[in-house]
């Protein structure tokens, strides 16, 4: 039985392929077609979904939707309605999309796929409960979901045993922790739907303690109550009727607006130090009463809000949960896999019989295909002849201050390179960090950059919960640095001493294990600075292609493809066609 997810049109668009219950395909549409974020029909990311099985459209099953897309409609247009006139712009901006594309879903696949089979409409938060439980190793658990928004619902409380998962409450729109979060980011000068995990970076430059100006101030924004629920004062927002988020109101509150191209001040510091402060108040609030009613001490969170490291790190030691399942592409991403999952398992009552250990699920290219693309665009390589000799040169070279672009085996599901598409370097070079925004990244200098331990080492270095939980190997958990280890690794240790840790095991990803126990035999901290393969404002990396390219237009000294060693200063600085090399 073959079951295709879809999420689009918001943010994050996506494709998931099931068989028989168990993920064989999963990747973002954004990887393809190199838009950040791409919102559009995934249809790039459906075909490698079927060309990774051999399967056309026909021999589909079910295809599945991560929202019920009448039901959204219903609630933008109360919304509209309700607000007007105030909301009229946003009314005509918004409505014309819905009436062209996303309410036809039906015949989009018809017209993309020739599929004209069974289609079914999970709800948003049921695909997000579902993307996390489903693949979880639990067999009952309690579960939160929390984002911007789905239909109405904007967060979910709820419990599940076997595969009967129940939403026992939720809050509904305007009232949105996530929007919350998304209206402060627009704020400080940052893109919504983007850079929300900039301003959680940001946060450990403020005053993270109730002295802050700007916390009193932030807490009047939100109502929590005793119950775990909360509720927004609207007053400070306007994303209920206009295209923008913050009011007037807010910025008498808290200051002028910041320009992206603004510098950061101590003032926009300490704003995002109270909106961590109250994001994660509320969400202990939430799980502290999620407890109360199910007595459960196993935990699933999913939505855009379970991408919080900086909270979910926190997560085990401020609540009664013992176990916390989180899975690597919590947001509007994943709810393609949740659809899906939620027709196998709830729908049709299959039993649930797969739990996600590792997010390796999108295109993965061989040996000849990589010589073939490097042999027709004339690139300099050498091939290493064992994984051994690959390993012991490329922890040399990192320990020598090279950087190297990591391309191997299937590529990452999910916002976060975890070995597959990766950028490696040596975090006890107290340079690292510079030479990475300057050389790689172009990026903002407050943010940290992530280290990368195999999962037994784990609790040598870090502070982090006994035992380790699955949510660190996917990059998904910070955790404070031990002190005697902070001045060993500069290069990955915030300015408050904490790390967003990737941890690894053997059996999920040998060579990238290997390599980390190497570069441990020569350094003597088996630690790696893992960063995403990509530069400033693009996807990662997905292809061959991407990576050369990547590789030549930054400062990445080493691309290692497989068994294949290329080196940047061999290869000509040249200008590439992606059009006529892309396909390669």
């Amino acid at each position: 039985m073959y079951i295709l997810g879809i999420s689009c049109y918001y943010h994050d668009a996506s494709a998931a392929l099931l068989k028989d219950g168990v993920i064989v395909a999963a990747a973002e549409e954004e990887r393809f077609t190199r838009k950040k974020h791409d919102i559009s029909f995934p249809t790039n990311a459906i075909n490698y979904c079927l060309k990774e099985v051999g399967i056309s459209a026909d021999k589909l099953d079910y295809v599945t939707f991560y929202e019920k897309p009448f039901l959204k409609f219903e609630r933008i247009l109360y919304q509209h309605i309700t607000m007007f006139p105030r909301s009229f712009w946003s009314f005509y901006k918004t409505v014309p999309s819905w009436v062209n594309e996303r309410l036809r879903i039906r015949r989009m696949l018809k017209k993309t796929l020739k599929y004209d089979g069974k289609v079914f409409f999970v709800e948003h938060h049921q695909a997000h409960a579902a993307s996390s439980y489903l693949i979880s190793p639990f067999d009952k658990a309690a579960l939160l979901t929390v984002d911007g928004v789905g239909e109405w619902a904007t967060t979910t409380f709820g419990y599940a045993k076997g595969t009967d998962l129940k939403i026992m409450k939720e809050i509904n729109f305007p009232h949105s922790l996530g929007l919350l979060y998304s209206a402060v980011t627009a704020y400080l000068g940052f893109k919504v739907n983007n850079s929300e995990y900039k301003v959680m970076g940001l946060s450990p430059y403020g005053n993270r303690t109730k002295s802050n100006p700007y916390y009193a101030k932030m807490r009047k924004l939100i109502d929590i109550k005793p119950d775990g629920s909360y509720a927004l004062d609207m007053s400070y927002f306007v994303y209920h009727y206009k295209m923008s988020m913050p009011s007037s109101k807010f910025v008498k509150v808290f200051g002028p607006t910041r320009k992206w191209s603004d510098p950061l001040t101590k003032r926009h510091k300490d704003i995002s130090a109270a909106l961590q402060m109250v994001t994660e108040e509320a969400i202990f609030a939430m799980l502290n009463s999620l407890y109360k009613e199910t007595k459960c001490t196993n935990l699933c969170i999913a939505g855009g809000c379970a991408l919080n490291s900086v909270a979910n790190g926190k997560l085990l030691r401020n609540t009664p949960f013992k176990k916390i399942y989180i899975q690597p592409s919590a947001g509007d991403g994943g709810t393609s896999m949740g659809a899906a999952l939620y027709t196998y398992n709830v729908i049709l009552g299959k039993k649930k019989r797969y739990v996600l250990t590792d997010a390796f699920f999108g295109p993965q290219f061989t040996d000849r295909q990589i010589k073939k693309f490097l042999d027709r665009n004339k690139i300099k390589y050498t091939q290493f002849k064992s994984d051994k000799e690959l390993v012991k040169t490329v922890a040399s070279l990192i320990k020598t201050e090279n950087v190297i672009g990591w391309f191997q085996g299937r590529m990452e599901w999910g916002p976060r390179a975890l070995g597959a598409r990766s950028i490696l370097s040596d975090p006890t070079n107290p340079k690292m960090q510079d030479i990475l925004n300057l050389k790689v990244k172009h990026r903002e200098k407050f943010r940290p950059f992530a280290p990368v331990i195999c999962a037994d080492d784990a609790k040598t270095y870090f502070e982090c919960d006994d035992p380790v939980p699955v949510p660190t190997d996917f990059m998904l958990m910070v955790y404070p640095i031990k002190k005697f280890a902070r001045s060993k690794v500069p290069s990955i240790t915030h300015v408050d001493g904490s790390g967003r840790l990737q941890t690894i095991r053997r059996k999920d990803n040998q060579l990238y294990y290997d390599l980390i126990k190497e570069f441990g035999k020569i350094s003597k901290i088996p630690i790696l600075i893992n960063t995403s393969f990509n530069i400033r404002g693009e996807p990662i990396v997905c292809t061959p292609f991407h990576a050369y390219r990547c590789m030549m237009g930054t400062g990445i000294d080493y691309l290692v493809m497989n068994r294949f060693f290329i080196g940047r200063a061999d290869n000509p600085q040249h200008m590439w066609d992606s059009e006529s090399h892309a396909k390669d």
